[in-house]
């Protein structure tokens, strides 16, 4: 008798096991207008909400909310938003997308096991923050958090170009006379000396900066205590620029000579202050400062936070503007860039049938969540704030 591996069950034709379909979900989002100061971003534009009314999702959007990126509530409402003036009924949506973290104010109207997805800028929350969305059992999603395919962070980087390029437009203006400056144009004129710039960091807002004033006609100097991010600076230009280690002696006679200084530097913590108060008192009389990284303490000693509405001030005879988000002057750019990152986010959400499915099938998604149905689950928040903490991928595998 033969022998064979196979039961006589096993044998007997089977029917055909096909793949069950993922589940898809629709999504019900609610975008409430920002209530923070000179926050006059929005994360959705009306022809993001259009293509995800066009999957079969809703979004709930309260009046006037994107009417400082120069979107209109008609403009949405033609994309298929439904428009309401009732905050309190736009923060029971089981999605909230937000630029700006949500307040404690508003943190008390969304309903429990609500999925927020908004900046956190982490440097500007209390203990108190996270303890309501503890007590809420929300789920929080970062922007800034969420890393790409090639493990970059596509919301970083894309705000960090809108700073750097912004920064050197902000200078030339403010070059001009009627701005208090040497009344020098930002460009290499025949017969006429070019501006002289110095950029500090070599980051991506640096590296706009660069782009931007060297296509303006600028001589460019950058600083950085990074010989490999300013290898990668070079190679991402294209062409020889002057580079150097932050040495206090060429720092200083860089200063001294350069038109406009920038500020693009970042620290674990504060920014740490490379450019003195005795520097800036020996640079040129109606010479611009942009400190870039006044949002994290600045890398001017000179530095002071102003305003979108009081820019500037002078200081040694030095031109200082120190408004942190940049980006926000140029609401709809920064509109149009975060909506950019966002939508490909949330059709992946539905596609994947919720948000617990599509932080499994996506790490960058999963690196984003700091906050899990009420469970904090990142440990530089925990660290930070003294709270207890989970490894998200302990929860969710």
């Amino acid at each position: 008798m033969a022998i064979t591996p196979f039961s006589k069950q096993e044998l007997l034709p089977q029917e055909e096991k096909l793949e069950i379909a993922k589940h898809k979900s629709e999504l019900f989002i609610g975008i409430p207008k920002e209530t923070s100061y000179q926050e006059k971003r929005i994360c959705l534009t009306p022809d993001a909400v259009n293509s995800l009314v066009a999957h079969g999702h809703r979004v709930l959007i309260e009046s006037n909310a994107g009417i400082n990126a120069s979107y209109s509530d008609k403009d949405y409402n033609d994309a298929g938003a439904e428009i309401t003036n009732d905050t309190q009924k736009v923060f029971n949506c089981p999605i909230i997308l937000k630029v700006e973290p949500p307040t404690l104010a508003e943190i008390e109207m969304i309903k429990p096991e609500t999925i927020i997805i908004s900046a956190l800028q982490i440097k500007t929350r209390k203990k108190e923050y996270f303890e309501a969305l503890k007590k809420k059992k929300l789920t929080a999603l970062a922007f800034e958090y969420i890393q790409d395919d090639d493990n970059s962070f596509p919301a970083v980087k894309s705000l960090s170009e809108i700073a750097g390029t912004a920064s050197v437009l902000i200078a030339s203006e403010l070059m001009t006379c009627e701005k208090g400056g040497n009344g020098l144009l930002f460009g290499n004129i025949t017969g006429v000396r070019p501006t002289e710039v110095v950029i500090l960091g070599a980051g991506t807002v640096a590296e706009y900066a660069v782009r931007t004033a060297l296509g303006l006609g600028a001589s460019v100097k950058v600083f950085d205590n990074s010989i490999t991010k300013l290898r990668r600076l070079q190679n991402n230009l294209k062409q020889p620029i002057f580079t150097s280690t932050v040495q206090q002696k060429t720092l200083m006679k860089s200063l001294r000579r350069c038109d406009v200084a920038i500020g693009a530097m970042r620290g674990k913590h504060r920014t740490p202050i490379v450019v003195t108060e005795t520097m800036v008192e020996n640079m040129k009389k109606g010479a611009v400062i942009v400190d870039v990284s006044i949002d994290t303490g600045g890398c001017f000693e000179t530095s002071e936070v102003t305003t979108h509405e009081n820019p500037t001030y002078i200081k040694h005879g030095v031109i200082h503007y120190c408004v942190p988000n940049i980006p926000s002057r140029y609401s709809k750019t920064a509109s149009l860039s975060i909506s950019n990152i966002i939508t490909p986010y949330l059709l992946q959400i539905a596609d994947d049938g919720g948000i617990e499915r599509a932080i499994r099938c996506d790490a960058g998604l999963k690196n984003g969540v700091y906050f899990y149905h009420g469970i904090l689950t990142n440990k530089t928040i925990g660290e930070w704030f003294d709270l207890t903490h989970s490894d998200i991928n302990l929860i969710v595998f």
